[in-house]
């Protein structure tokens, strides 16, 4: 061989080693690097200028071809990690006339290859998942590719036709599912969801999702959700009669246990009552106990039962009772219960305390200001122990119950005088809630009168509509010692004396000492004339009711400059009906007034 073609063969050979994928490197008998090709330095990060005549001990921190040369034998397969990169070698001692020269290793950077291998076996688990899933769901799939052809049908779908999954396979859907629409769907590229598919005589709800890659329709996934309209009918029906039948359980609870009112059934936008509220509200949301102070009518039991209703203890009993109607006597018996025979007359079988009935629920106590000495000491102890003994019994009964207090009287002032006392009033003013009277929430008349007035017309099966603004402006006036329970009785009465069925709430409606008192604040109310006296001395019942009407008709048209429209406003009746008194008496004749 001529020298240039020898260096030819050389070129060529470094040429083929350099284009390889493989690392390669080739050591002296010294373990001298003399050969370092391109591979090596991509996967070492090393030169070939910086590599050749180094000792490879000294680059590289991984088994040495060294321990090859000395063992003159070949390692094959061995893994190692360089600069992080997972990397497989092969060395082999290298011979020339029989005498060994160097040696060579050939490795290869796995790290990509473990990498994909990972995600192929994550991929491989989360494949034999989604089988499983397809072939036990209970719900029939079946997968189609691009032109429509089934790659996938599981087990439920054969099991409902009757066709094994073999015979469907590379079969055009719509050969295979009567009515399908999968072959549609793959073209059109748009889902179907909940349609109907009639299929072996049955109606089914289905579903049809297209697959996309990139972009592109790949196939579909068609689902059966259910197997025949009815199941649907039936699962409704059972949903709705299962909803019926909570709902009225519900019902019977409250009606039977718990409270009748809430906080929707609370009117009021004032300031003052708005903030009683909010803290009525704050307290339901917690277990403390809780004290309503107020004035009479204020509506204290209805706070209580709205606090009851809001809390987790709706459900439970909500039981009341008012200290002060019941005798001193019997408020222990009535609050501890008591066995048979624990005094005369005691019923056979005992009864049951309303601690007792309260449990898991709410215990209203209404008037504990008017509490008996001797009842606060008990009550106290109750209080701190949580327990409660029958009357005559020895068995203690572990409580579980929310207590509420309501009082109109001054507890700090019964405290200071000794009528009360001061460790019950701390146990019992946790969470105060402060109900306004009605004179310091004026602003809240007229919507509580509306809100009223609808009460009213279902209770009394009227049709009483509106109040006129007169009244509103009389209600406002009037100081309201009774509060809301006065004006809800004021509300009662000017709908049931409504016997003309007027449809408006008008000032006649109202009660003698509200008009009084208009009367004496109102200078446009109408009052009698200076000589009304006369008309009512003498003569019958019916004659002294007509002088009376007359007058009244009389006064209010010179109240109203003879305008009958307004006189009729006034005395809170039909102009109709004022034209035809106006004629029976003979009032004003020759003078009509403007309408």
């Amino acid at each position: 061989m001529t020298a240039n073609r020898k260096n030819c063969s050389i070129e060529h050979l470094y040429a083929v080693l350099n284009s390889t994928h493989n690392g390669i490197i080739a050591v002296d008998n010294h373990g001298m690097i003399t050969l370092f090709n391109r591979g090596a330095e991509k996967i070492l990060g090393f030169s070939t200028q910086e590599a050749l005549g180094q000792k490879v001990d000294a680059l590289f921190n991984v088994p040495s071809l060294l321990t090859t040369l000395r063992s003159g034998r070949p390692d094959v397969g061995r893994n190692v990690v360089i600069n992080g990169k997972s990397i497989y070698s092969n060395r082999s001692p290298v011979y020339r006339d029989g005498k060994q020269m160097g040696a060579v290793a050939i490795f290869q950077d796995t790290t990509d290859i473990e990498k994909l291998s990972q995600e192929l076996a994550a991929a491989k688990d989360s494949v034999e998942i989604l089988e499983t899933i397809l072939e036990t769901t209970y719900d029939g799939i079946v997968v189609v590719d691009k032109n429509g052809i089934i790659t996938r049908f599981n087990k439920a779908y054969q099991s409902f036709l009757g066709i094994d999954e073999k015979d469907a396979l590379g079969r055009a859907v719509e050969d295979v599912i009567e009515n399908t629409r999968m072959h549609i769907v793959v073209k059109t590229g748009k889902p179907e969801i909940g349609e109907t598919q009639k299929i072996q005589g049955h109606e089914m709800v289905v579903m049809r999702i297209p697959i996309y890659k990139k972009g592109e329709v790949v196939g579909a996934v068609g689902k059966v959700l259910f197997r025949d309209v009815k199941e649907i009918r039936s699962m409704v029906e059972k949903l709705n009669l299962a909803t019926k039948e909570l709902k009225y359980y519900k019902g019977e609870v409250m009606r039977l246990k718990g409270s009748r009112y809430n906080f929707k059934n609370i009117a009021g936008r004032s300031e003052k009552m708005l903030q009683a509220k909010n803290l009525a509200k704050t307290a339901a949301s917690g277990s403390s106990n809780v004290l309503i102070r107020g004035e009479s009518g204020t509506g204290k039991e209805l706070f209580a039962h709205a606090i009851h209703d809001a809390s987790l203890r709706r459900y439970g009993a909500f039981i009341r009772i008012n200290c002060a109607a019941i005798p001193a006597g019997l408020l222990e018996s009535e609050l501890f219960g008591y066995e048979a025979g624990a005094f005369t007359d005691a019923k056979k079988g005992g009864k049951p305390g309303k601690f007792e009935m309260a449990q898991g629920g709410t215990l209203f106590l209404d008037e504990i200001g008017d509490m008996p000495a001797e009842m606060q000491a008990k009550l106290l102890r109750v209080l701190q122990e949580k327990e409660v003994e029958r009357l005559g019994s020895e068995r203690v009964i572990r409580l579980d119950i929310r207590l509420i207090a309501a009082t109109n009287r001054d507890l700090e002032d019964l405290v200071r005088k000794k009528a009360f006392r001061q460790d019950l009033y701390y146990r019992l003013n946790v969470l105060k809630i402060e109900i306004p009277p009605l004179r310091e929430i004026r602003q809240d008349i007229e919507l509580l009168c509306e809100r009223m007035l609808q009460e009213v017309n279902e209770e009394l099966g009227t049709a009483v509509e509106a109040i006129d603004p007169g009244v509103i402006e009389i209600l406002k006036a009037y100081d309201w010692p009774g509060n809301i329970r006065e004006l809800k009785n004021v509300m009662e009465r000017a709908v049931a004396v409504n016997t003309d069925r007027q449809q408006v709430v008008r000032k006649h409606h109202l009660p003698i000492y509200l008009l009084d008192m208009d009367a004496g604040q109102n200078p446009g109310a109408l009052k009698p004339d200076k000589n009304a006296s006369e008309w009512i001395s003498g003569g019958t019942l019916s004659e002294i009711l007509a002088k009376t009407e007359k007058a009244a008709i009389e006064n209010a048209l010179r109240a109203a400059g003879n305008n009958r429209k307004k006189a009729a406003e006034m005395l809170g009746i039909h102009r109709s009906g004022l034209y035809q008194k106006i004629n029976r008496y003979n009032i004003g004749a020759g003078n009509s007034g403007p309408d």
